[in-house]
């Protein structure tokens, strides 16, 4: 910036700025008191200027992990496509070129206390700091954003001290207003995280992983036809129960262990046996299940509904993974590539495959956002948690989630309803998780059925009582 502007007093800042100098004066515009420079960084000064922020940042979002962690600088370098239209918009909005590397800086460092009680928060979040207003999906934002709207007045408000003119600022806030929106949206999206638990490190044995060749993709193919083959032909008699257990995510053992048990109950206590198909990702399954992809999903679905009575069968469809805020359903078999699954997906996928009588849990988090997309009078939905809470029990030391334990190898080892095993099962999750000093709010699992299934279970039931 030139000296033809009155607001930036040079005489309080030496011609030279030092190193330290660029930090104070980013700092004092973070809270909209002018900037007192009007000379550029150095090149070194510049690097510095915006390394050390980076740093600060990646080291905050580290703590968010226990142990040992890996770095991911893929995913870091994912981020830098909005300092690059930043930086855009700001040579838009600035002139000559020396104006923007002064501007930069200064942006850098203006940004530097809303940056670090952005990420501390999220730490807070993901650490289970916060009270329990705060854990709702509401509650976070009206934070977040509120942290967020400082960092773009400040930002703004520095850029209207530095453009040579109103019409070049009005270019700087849409931008600006435009590539925050971008960034809120990426980060609601299915994307690696810069660090990852590293397990290799630990004192357990190296995990086992996923090798992709052509064997590998050759082998699942042949999994594939054994399991669908492997179907048995459906009985007499009324309504029988079919079984399909969906376990994507690979990087957790609880997961994999999950499915087993709950396919084994399916088959022993609901008289299921050669009706269940089981999909996982785990690099120790991989010749022996077929892949547990949003595809393979659709395809099971139809394949079970080929050999069902799709109008007097049940198909009980279990689910058990992490969950995220927007209710997609994690999925990871690194270095394959798995898209998150939708409730729409699912919807979509029993409706064409005309099965009416359905009972579906999803044992994640925030797993009730599911329950309104896949609902008709013909469906018993339970989940794990509500739409704005976190369930329990889905680490990397359980045995089993909390809701899977209670809801499926307790109450329905007792009973053959869905319905009397999920209200047993609710105030046992309830006391568990204050045992485990779940300190986020009470998972509150769901629980929603159709009048139209309600008679076939029933149905079901008695007769599974009876034998």
């Amino acid at each position: 910036m030139t000296d033809e502007h009155p607001d930036l007093p040079a005489h309080d800042v030496p011609r030279r700025p030092s190193f330290w100098h660029w930090i104070v004066e980013g700092l004092r515009a973070s809270v909209l008191l002018a900037p007192r420079i009007t000379a550029s960084p150095s090149p070194w000064q510049l690097m510095l200027i915006v390394l050390i922020p980076l740093l600060l940042v990646l080291g905050i979002e580290r703590l968010q992990i226990d142990g040992p962690a890996t770095f991911h600088p893929a995913a870091e370098l994912n981020a830098w496509w909005a300092t690059a239209l930043t930086l855009w918009v700001g040579w838009a909005a600035l002139s000559p070129a020396a104006s923007v590397s002064r501007w930069f800086a200064l942006f850098t460092w203006a940004a530097v206390p809303w940056n670090l009680l952005m990420a501390g928060f999220a730490l807070a979040y993901f650490r289970g700091w916060l009270p329990q207003p705060l854990t709702t999906t509401s509650g976070f934002w009206a934070v977040y954003g509120s942290l967020i709207a400082c960092w773009l007045l400040s930002s703004v408000r520095l850029m209207a001290r530095c453009a040579p003119s109103r019409m070049r600022l009005a270019l700087f806030v849409p931008g600006m207003l435009a590539i925050t929106a971008i960034g809120i949206w990426q980060s609601t999206q299915d994307r690696e995280r810069v660090w990852q638990p590293d397990y290799s490190a630990s004192a357990a044995p190296e995990r086992p992983r996923l090798q992709l060749t052509q064997e590998t993709f050759e082998e699942q193919q042949a999994v594939w036809q054994r399991a669908v083959a492997g179907l048995a032909p459906r009985p007499d008699g009324e309504s029988h129960v079919y079984g399909l257990v969906f376990a994507p995510y690979a990087s957790e053992d609880v997961f994999l262990r999950e499915s087993a048990m709950v396919a084994t109950l399916l088959e022993e206590r609901f008289d299921a046996k050669g009706r269940v198909l089981r999909l996982v990702n785990h690099a120790t399954t991989t010749q022996e299940l077929p892949w547990a992809t949003p595809l393979n999903l659709r395809r099971a679905v139809e394949a079970l509904a080929a050999r069902m009575d799709r109008e007097r069968d049940v198909l009980v469809l279990y689910m058990t993974s992490h969950g995220a805020r927007d209710f997609k359903l994690a999925a990871a078999h690194w270095p394959l590539t798995v898209p998150w699954l939708t409730p729409q997906e699912v919807r979509e996928a029993l409706d064409a495959a005309g099965i009416r009588h359905r009972v579906i849990a999803i044992s994640a988090c925030y797993s009730g956002g599911w329950i309104e997309p896949l609902a008709t009078e013909d469906s018993l939905i339970m989940t794990a948690a509500d739409a704005e809470h976190t369930s329990y029990g889905c680490g990397r030391l359980s045995e089993l989630t909390f809701f899977g334990r209670a809801v499926f190898n307790e109450e329905l080892r007792k009973s053959h309803s869905f319905e009397a095993a999920f209200a047993a099962a609710v105030p046992v999750i309830r006391q568990r998780e204050i045992d485990a000093g779940k300190d986020d709010g009470f998972s509150n699992p769901q629980i929603q059925v159709g009048e139209g299934i309600r008679p076939v279970l029933e149905r079901l039931t008695k007769r599974l009582d009876s034998n």
